[in-house]
Order: structure tokens, then C-alpha cells, then sequence
């Protein structure tokens, strides 16, 4: 029998039954600014199709259903047999096989692929951010097999297929395949230089046999993984499939998974090598340079995951203080917590902005981009990923006790949050990547330069910004001390002239008066009250 002593009141409605594309401004914009007018009227109706599953109450819930249930490790049959798989909850399926099918693994077999890809990462990002770490993995793998153009040949089209194909079987009996990574071992971590995995050539001089381990293999339920190993001309990058062409299983022993903070969907594993079949890919010795560019677009995504989270977690907050009133009045009327709402809308654009354009640079990708992404990709991952988990902090704050119960979803973001500013290179790693573009490509400054230089006498603040920059610049010595301060203001500059550049005026104001003039404190919710917080506000406000 139902409770009779109260009536539940003042509480938001769920956020969902809308379309989570349309009701963000600030991609909808970034992607109509970057995309062929040929193709905006397709690749529009397509994310708002895809913004609208993604605000379903049905994929919302397969979300916190494939987390509610994280996958399970399982060694050996009940004959004692080694099958070394991952069982998942039929919710991951559901998620992953909808990801495959919206073309997130499709950006190189497209026109605009990459703005389109980009926008979707970024949607489904906020249904759960687990998935798209294969989804990822796979994406970024192609330019690495492109070394090989009979490799790539032979995979490229089933990596960029929107089939999902869940069975593990010989790749090339299959619709469409996934590649997961395998770079970090237990004494190396970040400096895979140091990994003690052994690659023994074959006959054939094209096929070699690992022996040693991962300490960090992403996705290993693939049907693939790119992974580094010492070969006789040294460290070597290989492609080594799950299942082999006779349907055999290649010796991939999975000895368990890891038990992480976050991202409880996706299985991360530990796993070693004793006599697993692999092909080369690129020459020996050039392991690092051939797999560079999977890492770069993996950064990328880690970006753009990052600054999916954060407009969910803004979404989410705004929507919350629309609803709720307190002390007289609807939350987000009172000026404080405008102030704090417009702040984190302020983060989460520029977020998506910056990722966007870096999308559209690899769509371009003639030699002035390609320079241009050699140093924005590490700005961009290092300092979105960065701002990532303080933001998703505030806006579970904004929520009070509410934002701190698992059903709201806030907590699920908040143990999100992190990951990418720690995987695929920390922000050390970025750092000193950013250090290492200045100093021995100057056609990387040159296009940044370049890029920043568009907004020369647009608004005082960013000019005396981009005058502070030149000083850092044209001292680097001793720089690496000092590598992340350089860092973040390279980052901020490029967000300032973005923003200047394609942004209404009030955001763009208050960009430049808190993030680049300094008027403002050290945390959210302390812009300058002059500017226009109410436009600011209801320009993020999704409508459900």
C-alpha cells in the first residue's frame, strides 16, 4: 500500500524524450560552420536521428544497464578448455551495435566523415562513454594499416563497415570488425620504448610470433589488435587477430580485467602472449612512427569524449534548476547559480568548438591542417580532458544530495570524468608532445600561428593574450618545467580566437573576460556579473 503522508513535489522531470543533437547550439553550429553545404541537409537529419535515441528513455536506460552489469572475464569452458572471452550484458550490444551503425567507426569511407563522425562520438559519448572506447580503437586504426596497402586492403573495409558483428570468427568471414590496442606493458607504462614483448619473424618474413604481455589492452573482445612488440630491427608495430583464418583461436590468454574507477562497461585487460600469430605492420623499427597517427586520432577522441561528457553533465545541471525551485524561486533565476550555469555552458562550448575544428582539419587534410593538428591535438586533449572532471564536479553540486545518488546519473559522469585525461598519454605526455612540436617542427607553429592569427584586433583581451604568448614562446629554454603552464595557454588563445571568431557575442565576451583577461576567480561560477549570464544559460538549456 502507498504512503499517504506526503505528495512529491519540486522535483525535475527525468531528462529524456528529446533530441540531445538539437538541443545543443553550440555542435549544431560548429557542425553546420565545418561541413559541405552539399551535405548538411543529409548529415543533419541524420544526427538529429541520432540525438533523439540518444535522449530515448529506452537508450538511456541500455546505457546504465550495460554499466549497471560490467562485463565478466572467462578463461576456460566447462571441459577445462581455454576460451579466453568476455562475456557482456545484452545491453553493451544493444549500444556498441547502434555505434557501429550511426558511423562511428566510418569517418575514412565518407565524405565530411570526420565532422559527421565527430558530432556522433560526441552524442553517444553521453550514453555511455564505455562503448566508444572500440569504437574509438577501431577508427583510429586505419591510417596505421594504411602503412600497408595490402593489409589495409584487406581490413580497412571491415573496420569501416556499420555492421556489428558480435561472433568471434575469422575476420574475413565477417560484415564488419572491431580493433582494439595493445601498447603499455607493467615496466614501460607511457614509454613503450621499453617493452620487453619479443616478435620471432616467421619464414615467410611477413609473420612473426609474439611472446610477453599487455598491461593494458583496451576492448579485448575485438577481432583484431594493434600492438607493439621488439622485433630484430626493433620496436615493430603488429596486427594480431582474435581468431585465426582457419577459425583456430590465436594464443591470446586473458588473465584478467581490469577493475577501474569509471568506464565499468568497457573491459580492459591484462593479457599475454605465448606463441600468438601476428603480421607486421609498417618496417621493423619504425613501431612508433607507424602507429603515431592511431594515436593521434585516439586523442582526438579523447577530446571529444571528454567535451561529451561535459554537455551532459551541463544539460543536465540547467535542466535541473529550471525545474527546481528554492528560497522563492526557480534556481536558475537566482544570480549565483546563473553565474555558476553560464560558467559551466562557457566551458563545455569551448570544449566542443576547439574539438570540432580539430575534426574538421583532418576532413581537409591538406598540408596546412595537417601541420596545424600536430600541435592542437595534444593542446586539445591535454587541456578539454583536463577541465573535464572539475566541470562534471560543479554540475553534480548543482543537483545538491540529488547529484550525489546514483539514479540521477550525475555519478557515473563524475567517475567518467578522468579517464581521458589519463589514457592515451596523460597530460604530461601532452605536454612534452607540445614541447617536442616547438622545437623540431616549426611549420606546426606556423599553421597555429596562422589559425589564432585571424582574430588579430577583434577583441583587446585575446590580442593581449596572444602578445603574452609570443613571450613564452620566444624563450624555450628550460621549457619543460614549464611545459603544461605553456600548454594551457595555448589552449586557452586558440579557444579565445574560435570563439571571437564563431560565437555569439555574450559568450564570447565572456570567454575573453574570464579565461584570457583574468577577471574572474579560480572556480566555476565567478564570471564578471556585467556580462549577459541569462543568454548564456538559455543557450545551453536543453529542451526536453
Amino acid at each position: 500500500m502507498a504512503g499517504t503522508t506526503h505528495t512529491v513535489t519540486n522535483q525535475p522531470p527525468p531528462l529524456i524524450g528529446y533530441d540531445v543533437y538539437g538541443a545543443d547550439l553550440a555542435l549544431k553550429e560548429a557542425v553546420t560552420r565545418h561541413l559541405d553545404p552539399d551535405l548538411l541537409d543529409e548529415v543533419d537529419g541524420e544526427l538529429s536521428a541520432l540525438g533523439r535515441a540518444c535522449g530515448s528513455a529506452q537508450v538511456q536506460e541500455w546505457g546504465a544497464q550495460a554499466n549497471e552489469n560490467p562485463p565478466r572475464l572467462r578463461t576456460h569452458d566447462r571441459h577445462g578448455h581455454r576460451v579466453d572471452e568476455v562475456e557482456f550484458h545484452p545491453a553493451w550490444h544493444r549500444v556498441l551495435g547502434k555505434g557501429v551503425s550511426a558511423g562511428l567507426t566510418a569517418a575514412w569511407a565518407r565524405p565530411g566523415g570526420h565532422v559527421r563522425r565527430a558530432a556522433a562520438f560526441l552524442l553517444w559519448t553521453q550514453v555511455d562513454a564505455g562503448n566508444c572506447c572500440p569504437l574509438s580503437m577501431t577508427h583510429a586504426a586505419v591510417p596505421a594499416l594504411r602503412t600497408d596497402p595490402d593489409l589495409a586492403a584487406e581490413w580497412e573495409p571491415r573496420l569501416t563497415s556499420m555492421v556489428y558483428d558480435r561472433e568471434l570468427r575469422p575476420a574475413h568471414l565477417k560484415a564488419g570488425a572491431l580493433l582494439g590496442m595493445g601498447m603499455t606493458e607493467k615496466q614501460g607504462g607511457s614509454d613503450v620504448r621499453a617493452a620487453t614483448t619479443t616478435a620471432r619473424p616467421l619464414p615467410d618474413g611477413e609473420t612473426y610470433e609474439l611472446t610477453g604481455h599487455k598491461w593494458f589492452c583496451s576492448a579485448p573482445m575485438s577481432d583484431g589488435f594493434l600492438v607493439l612488440a621488439q622485433a630484430p630491427g626493433g620496436l615493430t608495430c603488429f596486427l594480431v587477430p582474435r581468431v585465426l583464418e582457419d577459425g583456430t583461436r590465436n594464443p591470446f590468454l586473458l588473465q584478467r580485467l581490469k577493475d577501474k574507477l569509471g568506464n565499468r562497461s568497457n573491459a580492459s585487460a591484462e593479457v599475454e602472449f605465448e606463441g600468438t600469430w601476428a603480421r607486421r605492420v609498417g618496417d621493423e623499427g619504425r613501431g612508433v612512427r607507424t602507429i603515431i597517427e592511431m594515436v593521434a586520432a585516439t586523442r582526438l577522441d579523447c577530446a571529444l569524449g571528454s567535451a561529451g561528457l561535459m554537455r551532459q553533465a551541463v544539460a543536465q545541471a540547467i535542466h535541473h534548476c529550471t525545474h527546481r525551485e528554492a528560497f522563492g524561486g526557480k534556481l536558475v533565476d537566482k544570480p549565483l547559480m546563473r553565474n555558476v550555469l553560464a560558467d559551466l555552458a562557457l566551458e563545455s562550448e569551448a570544449a566542443t568548438t576547439l574539438a570540432l575544428r580539430l575534426a574538421a582539419a583532418y576532413d581537409r587534410g591538406d598540408e596546412q591542417e595537417r601541420a596545424f593538428l600536430r600541435i592542437a591535438v595534444p593542446v586539445a586533449k591535454y587541456w578539454i580532458t583536463k577541465r573535464c572532471t572539475p566541470l562534471v564536479a560543479e554540475a553534480a553540486e548543482c543537483l545538491g544530495g540529488n547529484g550525489y545518488v546514483e539514479e540521477s546519473g550525475l555519478p557515473r559522469l563524475v567517475r567518467e570524468s578522468p579517464l581521458n585525461s589519463i589514457w592515451e598519454g596523460a597530460g604530461n605526455v601532452q605536454a612534452l608532445d607540445v614541447v617536442r612540436a616547438l622545437k623540431r617542427e616549426p611549420q606546426a607553429l606556423n599553421a597555429y600561428l596562422l589559425e589564432i592569427g585571424r582574430t588579430r584586433g577583434a577583441d583587446h583581451r585575446l590580442d593581449a593574450a596572444v602578445k603574452g604568448l609570443f613571450t613564452e614562446l620566444a624563450d624555450l629554454e628550460g621549457i619543460e618545467g614549464r611545459a603544461r603552464h605553456l600548454t594551457e595557454r595555448l589552449a586557452l588563445v586558440l579557444q579565445g580566437s574560435l570563439l571571437v571568431r564563431h560565437a555569439p557575442p555574450e559568450v564570447a565576451d565572456a570567454f575573453c573576460a574570464a579565461r584570457l583577461g583574468g577577471d574572474r576567480g579560480t572556480s566555476f561560477g565567478t564570471l564578471p556579473a556585467t556580462l549577459d549570464l541569462e543568454k548564456m544559460v538559455d543557450r545551453a538549456r536543453p529542451q526536453a
